[in-house]
């Protein structure tokens, strides 16, 4: 960079949620750089399966995220058209066990008292649902405020529509700040940006962002695989998945678990997950992971077993101990602010969270209460 380089703020990171920050605080009316030392949606983005989900969330702080997000979907999904595979599905809680289905609907009434829309479904509806699901389980509830979206594509129509200057290809080596504390720039190996407000939307590498600040946020990464069908008639109408998924997305197991998920896709192949466990960034195959995710699908789709699978990618979520995102300024390090630690919910929870943020950098007071989101909640211990 040969000339000054000045914006009103600096995001940093360009998947889903760095996307959503910037399109957000474009539209807020800020000038707004987006930097990333990969490509668009190269990070844990690019290595999900799009899912909106309220349905996996209890009350409280990240069901309203959620339920925020979802309205925005709705509403980004006729702005940018079929670009970006926005299927308002709805999902399908599937109970195995009569015990399980007691449990599915105790907690179904308390989402329902927190604004979600939870539909009981009883045995003979459920096929009516979904013909193909094994036969005898007992029930279900339905959501239908639960979509999917194709990832890398909305991230990337959603960084076009912002119109922010994007910068692929140049690491934040450091995040530069002014005597008294308060942030000036970020230093890339290409020249610095001077902003006096950075956006952490770095994912899983949040808190190497938050060490270059001067501070801490104790985002490790999550494992998870995803295995892909060859492309097929549409049989599958829901995202479907069984009740033990929820205990899985609020475990702090870093063993391996595995708990089935299954959607179809606009393009044809069915996704099958989800596998979580703790390996740090270890990027090895793991064929018990796939064998289980393979298990567990059939299971709950037994016509699956004749179906090829054709490929399977891993990704890291990004994981906060307590499961729930750091979103807005952090006090430690003023000017900065942090947009990171979804774990495996940030798809769905972009454009909340990037609307947020708008609010935040234009001092206008955020339509959710973000203090159970505070980036400086975490003892010096979990940091």
């Amino acid at each position: 960079m040969s000339q000054r380089l000045t914006c009103d703020v600096v995001v940093v990171g360009a998947g889903m949620v760095g996307a959503a920050c910037a399109f957000y605080a474009a539209r807020a009316g800020l000038d707004v750089v987006v930097v990333d030392r990969g490509p668009v949606a190269g990070g844990t983005t690019g290595a999900g399966e799009g899912n909106l989900l309220v349905s996996d969330k209890e009350p409280g702080p990240e069901l309203d995220l959620a339920l925020l997000s979802a309205r925005l979907w709705g509403e980004l999904a006729r702005e940018l058209g079929p670009a970006v595979e926005y299927e308002p599905k709805g999902g399908l809680v599937v109970a195995t066990s009569p015990g399980s289905l007691t449990a599915l609907e105790r907690f179904a009434a308390g989402q329902r008292a927190g604004g979600v829309v939870a539909e009981q479904v009883d045995g003979q509806a459920l096929y009516t649902l979904e013909p193909r699901l094994a036969p005898g389980l007992p029930g279900a509830v339905r959501y239908p405020q639960d979509g999917q979206v194709m990832p890398a594509l909305a991230a990337a129509h959603l960084l076009r529509a912002s119109s922010a200057r994007l910068f692929t290809g140049r690491t934040v080596t450091d995040v530069l700040r002014a005597p008294d504390g308060t942030v000036r720039a970020v230093r890339t190996d290409q020249g610095d940006i001077h902003a006096p407000a950075v956006v952490n939307a770095a994912g899983t590498w949040g808190a190497d962002l938050a060490a270059l600040a001067g501070t801490t946020l104790p985002v490790r990464p999550r494992r998870g695989f995803v295995l892909v069908t060859e492309p097929l008639p549409r049989l599958i109408h829901h995202k479907v998945y069984a009740a033990e998924y929820v205990a899985d997305v609020a475990s702090d197991s870093a063993a391996l678990q595995t708990s089935p998920v299954v959607e179809g896709t606009a393009a044809g192949p069915v996704l099958i997950g989800a596998s979580r466990e703790r390996v740090g960034f270890d990027r090895s195959f793991s064929l018990p992971a796939v064998r289980a995710l393979a298990a567990g699908a059939t299971r709950l789709f037994p016509f699956l077993s004749e179906v090829r699978a054709i490929r399977a990618y891993l990704g890291f979520r990004p994981y906060l101990p307590d499961h729930l995102p750091a979103v807005g300024a952090d006090p430690r390090v003023p000017g900065l602010l942090h947009a990171c630690g979804h774990e495996g919910a940030g798809i769905g929870l972009a454009t909340g969270t990037g609307h947020l943020i708008a609010q935040v950098l234009t001092g206008t007071t955020p339509d959710l209460d973000i203090a159970p989101l505070r980036p400086d909640r975490f003892t010096e211990e979990a940091a």
